[in-house]
């Protein structure tokens, strides 16, 4: 039998706001997020041949492939850039935004067996993705930093300007993003599965619809509009300008793209909070 004033170490509550970010619950689960986090990085090399040797290959293989398809054969006009420092740029900060939206999307899917047998915070899951895909990022980062160097140092093809300091900004706007349409696509699909394969087809259409393999410059007048209200666009265009001197953006085009991630990630908080308390019975 309970004491009348006994004190309890934890109260799990089942009736929260479907706007609430328990910051505080989140950072005191610090533990398991870097855990997760650390398990993500090791299993998925654990068993190939060249480990993380894999985050140098991937984007170089990719760059190769975009040089030959749209640099020779498509004869896309970069404007004199060097290939291979133009397509790097894209490839390295889309790759970070396509793996971290692809995986949340399913994490209540993927997740489902550790939902059901323990609590935590779940945006934990999301927050682990997000984290794991940016060490990524940053290995990949790096390669691309060095072909900065030689473009700018060696070749002086390219000119780096102040610009660059915008790009942990530009990151987390990516990381935010993600996580929005994400929590909103992992809701989505736990009651209607196929969404995930619309998902999966739709983030290879969404690349061509970014300026990952081409400038806004080179679109036609009659479709920039289009190209304008991605969000994405004028972060690509930005990232380009402030590490190879071209692209094309203004500072309002940052600011509209940044209310309406933040407004996509309010929605997908909501959705999120909304579908967790019941995901079990239907994922």
């Amino acid at each position: 039998m309970n004491e009348p004033n006994q004190i309890w170490t934890e109260e799990i509550q089942s009736e929260n706001s479907l706007f609430s970010v328990n910051v505080k619950e989140v950072w005191h689960y610090r533990d398991l997020l870097l855990l997760l986090v650390k398990r993500d990085f090791i299993t998925f090399y654990k068993q190939t041949i060249l480990g993380p040797i894999w985050f140098f290959i991937q984007p170089l293989l990719t760059m190769l492939v975009y040089i030959i398809l749209f640099g020779q054969i498509a004869k896309i006009n970069i404007s004199g850039l060097p290939q291979m420092a133009f397509y790097l740029s894209g490839i390295t900060i889309w790759n970070y935004f396509s793996e971290s939206l692809t995986k949340i999307s399913t994490v209540f899917k993927d997740n489902s067996t550790i939902f059901g047998k323990i609590y935590f915070p779940r945006l934990i899951m999301p927050l682990s993705i997000v984290l794991s895909a940016l060490m990524k990022f940053v290995v990949q980062f790096s390669l691309f930093i060095l072909v900065v160097l030689y473009f700018s140092i060696v070749q002086k093809t390219i000119h780096p300007n102040i610009w660059i300091v915008a790009t942990p900004f530009l990151i987390l706007l990516m990381a935010i993003f993600a996580l929005g349409i994400g929590m909103i696509f992992s809701a989505l699909t736990t009651k209607y599965k196929d969404l995930s394969f619309l998902l999966t087809f739709g983030i290879q259409l969404f690349m061509y619809a970014t300026p990952v393999v081409y400038p806004i410059s080179a679109i036609p007048e009659s479709l920039k509009w289009l190209a304008n209200s991605n969000p994405l666009s004028c972060i690509f265009e930005c990232f380009r300008y402030g590490y190879l001197g071209f692209g094309t953006f203004e500072v309002s085009d940052l600011v509209r793209s940044s209310t309406i991630i933040i407004l996509l990630f309010m929605i997908g908080v909501i959705t999120f909070n909304k579908v967790e308390k019941s995901f079990m019975d239907t994922v």
